[in-house]
């Protein structure tokens, strides 16, 4: 076997060496972490729907009926009558063709890459896009280039540059889920159309949140089917159940079906899921109210944030991260929060770029604006030791 130690004591020098901590309690803005009662500021349930009583007892009841585990992939007899239900409900909330479920983003984002893109094409991607879109180019065998991050002139040049390929893609983050900031689609897909180049866009923390029943960054954009041909949105984050879909045309999602090894050779998702997720994607849209509040909260948060004197990033989603820059730093003023009995994570390369080591604070419909003068209170707090 490898000597793995040298490396492991690196990363913990470097304050690099990440740690899980045990969650004994349900999803929520509170909850019991290594044993302790605390406030969370770092979770992706934008909406505050991963325990609503209704989503629940729709995930008990479908399990009643088709029981827990699939079974077998959907290609052989995993496809149920649930996860079919779910695919047009998702279809329709997206105004596409068509939707294709997968068990996670990280393998939606593989599958659509590699049953896309060869090694005579090529991908171009956003410097700060998600690890699975990176994994995803690497694994066509399609040439990458990678733009500075959401710098449309560098984006241009190099459309314009690049040589011609039998194909192109464009795959970037729709809301950057370290920074939180959005991209500029409406003048990258004009861009994309220009240089005949398919525009892919990866909305796992637009969708449920922006929009105005939901359908994410594009809906917000008033950006169509034609302008983004191909749409991939996580289930597990503002809608509270878990798995991903890619959505797009009819031609797409069969392509996706007949070539995407991701999605054939994977077991399905446990079809109760479908039934949490269809109820989910109800209140999303019945319950505007959550992403209302959710828009004030975020607003409230990041004045208290800008009094307190710490320099906010250009973002107007739930995800407002402080950036420290020192791994060790960021690490202790995640340490000092969890102290105080609250949970927000320091988040460190390779995640983000050398040098930009942060705390993501995370907001959730399901926080009182209470909860956000607790977390002012206490960073107060922690920078007034830093300080001393």
């Amino acid at each position: 076997m490898f000597d793995l130690k040298p490396e492991l004591v690196k990363k913990r020098e470097a304050g690099l060496y990440r740690e899980r901590r045990l969650n004994t309690s349900a999803q929520g803005v509170y909850g019991v972490i290594d044993g302790k009662r605390v406030l969370s500021f770092c979770g992706n349930d934008y909406l505050g729907l991963a325990n609503h009583v209704d989503v629940k007892q729709a995930f008990v009841d479908a399990v009643s009926s088709y029981g827990v585990g699939s079974g077998s992939a959907h290609l052989i007899n995993g496809h149920s009558q649930l996860h079919h239900e779910c695919e047009q409900r998702l279809a329709e909330f997206t105004g596409r063709d068509r939707a294709l479920l997968f068990s996670n983003g990280y393998m939606a984002n593989l599958a659509i890459a590699s049953a896309l893109l060869g090694r005579r094409d090529i991908v171009y991607q956003d410097r700060l896009n998600h690890a699975s879109l990176i994994d995803g180019a690497k694994l066509s065998g399609a040439r990458l280039i990678r733009y500075r991050h959401n710098d449309v002139k560098h984006l241009q040049t190099l459309l314009t540059k690049s040589a011609s390929a039998p194909r192109s893609m464009l795959m970037t983050d729709g809301v950057f889920s370290m920074d939180g900031d959005c991209a500029d689609l409406v003048e990258i897909s004009a861009l994309c159309a220009s240089h005949d180049t398919c525009c892919m866009v990866d909305d796992a923390h637009g969708f449920g949140v922006l929009g105005e029943n939901g359908g994410g960054l594009l809906q917000s954009l008033h950006l169509d089917q034609h302008q983004v041909p191909i749409l991939m949105a996580t289930l597990g984050k503002a809608i509270g159940t878990s798995g991903a879909f890619v959505a797009g045309s009819n031609d797409l999602i069969e392509t996706l079906i007949q070539q995407a090894r991701p999605y054939i050779y994977t077991t399905a998702s446990p079809p109760a899921i479908s039934a949490a997720t269809l109820c989910s994607l109800d209140l999303v849209e019945r319950e505007s109210w959550r992403r209302h509040k959710l828009a004030e909260l975020i607003e409230y948060l990041r004045q208290g944030l800008s009094r307190l004197g710490f320099e906010l990033t250009d973002s107007n989603t739930p995800i407002q991260p402080i950036i420290v820059g020192d791994n060790i730093r960021a690490l202790a003023l995640s340490d000092g929060l969890f102290e105080q009995g609250i949970l927000v994570s320091a988040i460190r390369p390779p995640t983000v770029p050398q040098g930009s080591a942060r705390l993501r604070i995370t907001l959730s419909a399901a926080h009182e604006k209470a909860d956000i003068d607790r977390l002012l209170s206490a960073l107060k707090k922690i920078k007034f030791l830093a300080s001393c």
